[in-house]
């Protein structure tokens, strides 16, 4: 097992979090990276920093125009001649019939909601967790690769709502679809395996009309909740991507074991795929305590899940994603890594 991370993931701190009618205050903090680092060091395991692997494989799966404004774009705001606040943000989110003339016009054409602001040091922290996240996939690249290799990617910001060429839900690049993208150079059938409390609906988007890579995800019913249009059981794919998308949304105040139940459901069709390589989007936010937790997953339960994912037998890239209980991702993430270390 080989885990991954890298300091510069910390820089990006968002100042708004404009949801459901109201500012709040911000979640995906640097702290929430500070507490994950805590586990395996804790635990005596050694963290490996990510080096660079490089742009090109985030642009095999995001449109060039929208990395460049993730880049480029804060350069442009601050350029303006009127006070306009210390991040890119808008309420404004037109995507289409949208010339981009103006930086407040890329804004509204690329910031699908108010939860992923831009700031000075955004960019670095965006790219560093791509990065991150590369360097598990690169891994597994190696001809040396274990069959049963495990990769555990510690990352902010997170990935899994980020579109082609939209941002929101705290996300900006999508790491699972670049690495599953990043993967395809050797292995033919990818997994992706979300069990983050969010439907992760920019996974679902790239890979939707495509049958090499798998998606199935349990999450909390969207209806009335982010991603709110996306997530639904009825999503399946489309062309020869139908039935590779396979959604699992809980009602919302589902128990422990309830999850379980969805969760082997979802084993269960990733055994029936038979991929050659799973990616797991973990989110600590399906976490009893979690602000953003609509079921109640207890510290012991993020240790079975890493158990069941194990029993899988197939080499796996976990990419730690959502989980808002800062005081508690320690404790969680130790919980995790115990079940993966565990005979």
């Amino acid at each position: 097992m080989k885990i991954y991370s890298h300091e510069k993931q910390k820089l990006h701190k968002p100042k708004s979090y404009f949801s459901r009618g109201q500012m709040r205050q911000p979640q995906e903090m640097p702290e929430r990276l500070t507490e994950l680092l805590k586990a395996p060091e804790t635990m005596g395991l050694k963290v490996t920093t990510a080096k660079e692997i490089g742009i090109e494989p985030i642009l095999a799966v995001h449109d060039f125009d929208y990395v460049e404004f993730l880049k480029h774009g804060y350069e442009e705001w601050m350029a303006l001649d009127e006070e306009m606040g210390e991040e890119i943000q808008t309420t404004i989110y037109v995507p289409n019939n949208n010339s981009g003339l103006g930086i407040l016009a890329k804004a509204a054409m690329y910031q699908a909601d108010g939860s992923a602001p831009i700031g000075k040091h955004s960019w670095t922290s965006i790219y560093w967790s791509a990065q991150t996240a590369l360097n598990a996939a690169d891994s597994l690249l190696d001809d040396e690769a274990e069959q049963n290799d495990i990769q555990i990617c510690l990352t902010r910001p997170a990935g899994h709502h980020a579109r082609k060429n939209a941002a929101g839900g705290f996300c900006y690049l999508n790491n699972a679809a670049i690495i599953a993208e990043h993967l395809r150079q050797k292995f033919k059938k990818i997994a992706i395996i979300d069990t983050d409390m969010h439907h992760g609906q920019g996974i679902q988007e790239i890979f939707y009309d495509r049958k090499d890579v798998l998606y199935t995800s349990v999450h909390g019913s969207p209806i009335n909740f982010y991603p709110v249009v996306a997530g639904h059981e009825h999503e399946k794919g489309h062309g020869e991507g139908y039935g590779y998308n396979i959604n699992f949304p809980m009602p919302h105040g589902t128990d422990e074991v309830g999850f379980f139940n969805y969760v082997d459901k979802s084993i269960s069709n990733v055994k029936l795929f038979n991929p050659d390589v799973i990616i797991h989007v973990l989110g600590f936010d399906v976490y009893k305590d979690d602000p953003q937790a609509k079921c109640n997953v207890s510290t012991q339960g993020f240790k079975t899940l890493a158990q069941k994912l194990k029993a899988l037998n197939k080499p796996m890239i976990v990419l730690v994603e959502g989980g808002y209980c800062i005081e508690k991702l320690d404790e969680n993430l130790q919980a995790f890594l115990s079940g993966l270390i565990s005979e």
